[in-house]
């Protein structure tokens, strides 16, 4: 059966296919479910035993009803009853009524429909939002034919039939006899109701499938269509989970399309969707033509000056070179923003230059330039512009510049200091989250693992300066991602696998593996399988994950796949991934990856014996990591230095720089760290024990500190350093004459080398 909408507006539209007008040119028109709506705005108007509670609740329900797009009956009554159970069940009789009688009845519930605007105090007046909605659908209904109200009754039936999932209500034969009735009173229209005889006859259930097909494809009004794109535009930015799937966003914006090719908003998000699935062409393709409407439809207003067709011209440039610079594509990006300062020089328009010199710094920033000179010219301009975002921004690139530069964490602090200030002051609540974020992963990789644990649970627990709208969570951005990542690593560092799991559990549920910001979450498990399955010895396992996490990061891949050829003592090809990590490198954005190839490299070669030619290159990786202030990695570094101190013959030396290391180590180190240093130690002080004024003291030191150190690596499931702990505590219990202690261990070591089957690497030539 073909729809009201169709016979309304379709046709006068539609010349061979083309449009010719506006769809959203017509304000409003009605359909069954917003009759549904309409029903119960009389309703909550008269009642007046209805609690205080639920009619706030329906209040609240008001303008998402009216601008939302047509529910089902039965999705409106489910709404309605979560907030008010009798209006629901009211509602449902009310409509029942209706549909159940004649349309006379339809009738007389339009001509009652202006009697609440005789009461200026009344919730339907003029000036009302209920009031407003009711004149509009009035309005509406006084323009339809009477084959048009005919179909809307109809239509209406149906639609009760099919939300409440009873019968069809009346025969042909009524129908045609109320269509009898409505003629004799003076209406004629017998094309319309020949018309309706022969779609009657079509059946109820072709008919069903008919009138959800038409409704399915009908066009929004233009305030559902605005309500519509904006709360899709708000839920791509702060929840995408609860935004519309990409392939049925789309869908709906090319219905949208179809009927108003026009419509510059619909263009926007159909970019804004094209951009979560990495589409160049159609997000190109959406975004030029945005910014086309918004000149051909005459939004810009004046054809010069500020709010002129170049305002749009310098903007659709400027986006432009966002996008390339989102997809890598520099030389495209950096053209268009050469084109969008032109534009915005010739028009004197200071804060799109602005913009265009943040971009500017950005796209620098990603090709590996030094931008630090750019970034802080955009910084004073933001600032002498009154512009606190861009200004901000500013800022917080200048304190990543600074971290990669090696300036000293107090400094760095102190500029986020400066910014939190101008947040709070602005009520910027984004920025506020991105410096938590930002902070967070800065004690990171100061080696600060409590204080990043202290940023982390600040963020989560901040309540958000911004309004929550359409029942979104706060916690769906890239700052939450980021944060939460940290804390799954941090956890599983401390041997807190069942954390860090429900972690990644909840950023699964948070942010699909179709969501922009999953990378973060896959990359971040990705580690965590990788580091347990390297503690458990099972490097066929760690190896299958290195191709995942190549696809995800280039450098971190080819890291771990150093240390499973080093682990599976393919000593060769594990320094050709070093050497070609170590060009990576060098250009100075990644120092913590430059120290940890240097470590590596060393502990390749302990494994040839050559601890006299580590000894260089780990004094550089100590120089590196102290000059860039980055404690975990200079503990780590000291580490090894001692070991190779203990491996030439002077562990006496090796004692004495070890107490440098072990403070920062015990407090902010993972349980391999710790577990590792204490070993150390342990090795050591077997090696002075000889050499002491207490033997048996030195021993018994020994073995204590080995008891700890076995605590540490049996929370991390670590057994090949496990088999090696329990293999010297046999032998220092064997030198002090305790028998059963002795027993026992060599009993715990026995059985996990029959579980590794003596694979692994050699104990003396491992920290």
């Amino acid at each position: 059966m073909a729809s009201v909408h169709e016979s309304l507006y379709f046709n006068p539209m539609m010349t061979n296919g083309v449009v010719h007008a506006n769809v959203f040119g017509i304000k409003d028109w009605v359909t069954p479910y917003k009759i549904s709506v309409l029903v119960l705005l009389v309703e909550m108007v008269k009642s007046k035993r209805m609690a205080l509670i639920e009619r706030r609740r329906l209040n609240k329900l008001i303008l998402p009803l009216q601008q939302g797009p047509d529910l089902t009956l039965s999705q409106l009554l489910k709404t309605v009853e979560e907030c008010a159970p009798k209006m629901a069940a009211t509602l449902k009789i009310k409509l029942r009524d209706m549909v159940a009688g004649n349309l006379r009845d339809m009738e007389s519930f339009f001509d009652t429909l202006p009697n609440p605007f005789s009461e200026s105090e009344s919730e339907a007046s003029k000036t009302s939002v209920v009031g407003l909605f009711m004149r509009h659908m009035l309005l509406a209904y006084n323009k339809l034919s009477f084959s048009q109200v005919y179909k809307l009754y109809i239509a209406l039936q149906h639609y009760y039939v099919a939300g409440t999932g009873g019968g069809t209500w009346r025969s042909t034969a009524d129908v045609d006899m109320d269509l009898n009735e409505m003629e004799l009173t003076g209406v004629e229209d017998t094309a319309g109701a020949k018309a309706e005889k022969e779609e009657l006859d079509t059946g109820p259930m072709q008919e069903a499938e008919l009138i959800d097909e038409s409704q399915r494809r009908c066009p929004l009004s233009q305030k559902q269509a605005e309500y519509f794109l904006v709360r899709q535009a708000y839920l791509l930015k702060t929840d995408e989970n609860k935004a519309l799937k990409a392939a049925a966003l789309q869908e709906e914006l090319n219905n949208m399309l179809k009927f108003n090719p026009d419509f510059a908003e619909a263009h926007y998000v159909t970019y804004l969707n094209s951009m979560r699935v990495q589409d160049i062409y159609t997000s190109t393709h959406s975004l030029l033509h945005y910014f086309d409407r918004l000149i051909l439809t005459g939004s810009d207003g004046k054809s010069n000056g500020d709010e002129g067709y170049g305002r749009s011209l310098r903007y659709a440039a400027l986006n432009l070179a966002a996008l390339h610079c989102r997809f890598a594509h520099y030389q495209q990006a950096e053209l268009a923003l050469q084109e969008a300062i032109r534009i915005a020089q010739e028009s004197s328009d200071h804060v799109c230059l602005q913009h265009c010199l943040s971009w500017l710094y950005t796209l620098e920033h990603m090709k590996g330039s030094d931008s630090s000179v750019l970034t802080e010219d955009s910084v004073k301009m933001a600032a002498h512009f009154c512009l606190p975002y861009l200004a901000s921004l500013g800022i917080q690139s200048l304190v990543q510049q600074g971290a990669t530069g090696g300036k000293t964490a107090n400094k760095l602090m102190d500029a986020l200091k400066d910014t939190d200030i101008l947040h709070w002051k602005h009520s910027l609540s984004e920025l506020i989250d991105i410096s938590l974020a930002q902070t967070t992963s800065l004690w990171r990789m100061y080696g600060k693992s409590t204080m990043a644990q202290q940023q982390a649970q600040l963020l989560l627990n901040m309540n958000s300066l911004e309004q929550v709208n359409y029942g979104v969570q706060q916690n769906n951005t890239e700052p939450f991602a980021v944060v939460l990542c940290h804390l799954a690593e941090l956890h599983a560092q401390q041997g807190l696998f069942g954390a860090a799991s429900e972690i990644l559990t909840h950023l699964k549920q948070q942010f699909p593996p179709h969501t922009q910001h999953a990378k973060l979450w896959m990359l971040c498990d990705l580690k965590i399988q990788f580091e347990r399955a390297m503690n458990d010895g099972k490097y066929h396992q760690a190896e299958a994950q290195v191709t995942a996490i190549a696809a995800l990061s280039e450098t971190e891949g080819l890291y771990r796949k150093a240390l499973v050829l080093k682990a599976q003592n393919r000593s060769g090809e594990a320094y050709g991934v070093l050497q070609r990590l170590q060009a990576l490198s060098e250009d100075g954005r990644s120092t913590e990856m430059a120290v940890r190839v240097m470590l590596t490299t060393a502990e390749l070669h302990w494994e040839s014996s050559s601890f006299t030619t580590a000894l260089p290159l780990l004094l550089r990786a100590l120089a590196l990591a102290r000059q860039h202030h980055l404690q975990a990695l200079a503990s780590e570094t000291i580490l090894h230095l001692a070991f190779s101190q203990l491996m030439l013959g002077v562990p006496e030396q090796a004692l004495n720089i070890l107490q440098e290391a072990m403070e920062p180590v015990l407090a902010h180190g993972s349980l391999l760290d710790k577990g590792r240093a204490l070993l150390l130690v342990a090795k050591c002080q077997m090696a002075v024990a000889d050499r002491a004024g207490d033997r048996h003291a030195a021993l018994e030191l020994a073995v204590h500190t080995l008891d700890e150190t076995a605590t540490y690596f049996s929370r991390l499931g670590c057994r090949e350093r496990l088999r090696e702990v329990y293999y010297l505590q046999a032998r220092l219990h064997h030198l002090l004459g305790h028998t059963p202690q002795r027993n026992k261990c060599a009993m715990h070591f026995r059985m996990l080398d029959q579980e590794l089957q003596g694979g692994g690497t050699q104990p003396v030539t491992r920290l």
